[in-house]
């Protein structure tokens, strides 16, 4: 099935990819057929739709909305680096971050909503990575969540 025509059924729009915040690529490709997305944090129009940690200012729901947005960005910026997310063979590796309270331990359940969308997207083959989710005090700009992710292409 066409990626494409599987957002539309289910409902998404790709977002524009965000502006880099510092010197670095939000994509770069490697080796013959990977590609690595730089950390992306949960922002709509350039702006963060949520502040905070974790177990302290943020609910579990709203971690996981975060995580789901930092995904979509992702994806925005595969887009605009390769032109085609039909050329995806695999989601690689994703890497999320957590920012919480000391008490706060499912950092699992919130970056699974991120991981949740790849294979909602791509289907459980190409679409389920390997992972790690990491708790931490802070991430840039008082976000509550950033991904990143390595994807190899066709």
């Amino acid at each position: 099935m066409c990626v494409y025509e599987r957002l539309k059924e289910l409902g998404i729009t790709l977002p524009k990819a965000p502006t880099p915040m510092g010197v670095y690529y939000p994509a770069k490709e490697f080796g013959e057929k990977f590609i690595y997305i730089s950390g992306q944090g949960p922002n709509v129009d350039g702006k963060p739709i949520f502040t905070g940690k974790l177990g302290k200012e943020l609910t579990l729901e709203q971690g996981q909305k975060a995580a789901y947005i930092c995904m979509l960005n992702i994806l925005g910026v595969l887009h605009e680096k390769i032109g085609d997310l039909n050329k995806v063979k695999s989601a690689v590796k994703v890497l999320g971050f957590v920012a919480c309270s000391n008490d706060f331990y499912d950092h699992p359940k919130v970056i699974n909503a991120g991981s949740q969308l790849l294979v909602d997207v791509f289907g459980e083959e190409i679409g389920k990575a390997a992972r790690s989710a990491i708790g931490t005090n802070a991430l840039p700009g008082n976000i509550p969540v950033e991904i990143e992710a390595l994807f190899e292409l066709k």
